[in-house]
């Protein structure tokens, strides 16, 4: 079973850093440190949304490798699929790709031409390649470019000095807010589409009131 196994290591979003959480009225930290990125869980600074992506595969994925291409959690379906010998719906929208080229060949390219930052509904930032450009926080319109290469920290503005990718971004991101939508600017996406939902749904797990979490149960009332 350990040589036939695909382990995946990874995170939805970065930690809470020094923040309570947002739910329970909790008032202790309980994140751990997001540096040397900048910002937190519900940001869309890289301490918001990078996060480590381990994948160990035995005999099929060198180990020791490490690729800094774009990949998401998204992509874990159909990328998976593949692996399993399976194909994913042709009848619906996947929003991930399948990434296993990446997993096996080290000079595979991510199949994401641009990754996009949404807070909510607003698409508050893009990133091409090493640069990465900010449009908004929280409603409150930016124009931020910086460069990830040379500063993964996001500390140094470079958007007077480089207005030629700030324009090359800017075109890019239309295509995001044609399909998915911006609200901050009030576009709605061609390709929303509604929750999913199942008839008489029953919970995978339940709060057992006994049992002795290793953490505090703030955000009981969206896992069931």
């Amino acid at each position: 079973m350990e040589n036939n196994t695909i382990v995946i290591f990874t995170s939805d979003n970065g930690s809470l850093g020094p923040n309570p959480p947002p739910i329970g009225g909790s008032t202790v930290a309980m994140g751990g440190s997001n540096g040397p990125l900048r910002g937190t869980k519900a940001t869309t600074w890289e301490g918001g949304l990078r996060v480590p992506g381990i994948v160990s595969w035995p005999g099929k994925i060198s180990p020791g490798r490490v690729s800094r291409e774009i990949v998401t959690s998204m992509d874990l379906y159909p990328s998976l699929a593949v692996c399993c010998g399976a194909s994913v719906p042709d009848d619906r929208i996947i929003d991930g790709r399948d990434v296993t080229a990446i997993w096996f060949d080290e000079a595979a390219k991510s199949p994401h031409d641009a990754f996009y930052y949404y807070w909510m509904n607003d698409l508050e930032a893009i990133r091409v390649g090493r640069w990465k450009l900010h449009f908004a926080k929280r409603g409150s319109a930016m124009c931020e470019l910086y460069d990830l290469e040379a500063d993964i920290a996001e500390t140094t503005d470079v958007a007077s000095a480089h207005p030629d990718i700030v324009a090359q971004l800017e075109a890019q991101a239309e295509s995001a807010r044609h399909s998915l939508g911006d609200a901050r600017l009030g576009r709605v996406g061609t390709e929303n589409r509604r929750i999913g939902r199942v008839p008489n749904p029953v919970p995978l797990t339940k709060f057992d009131p006994d049992h002795p979490y290793y953490m505090a149960e703030y955000d009981l009332s969206d896992r069931g």
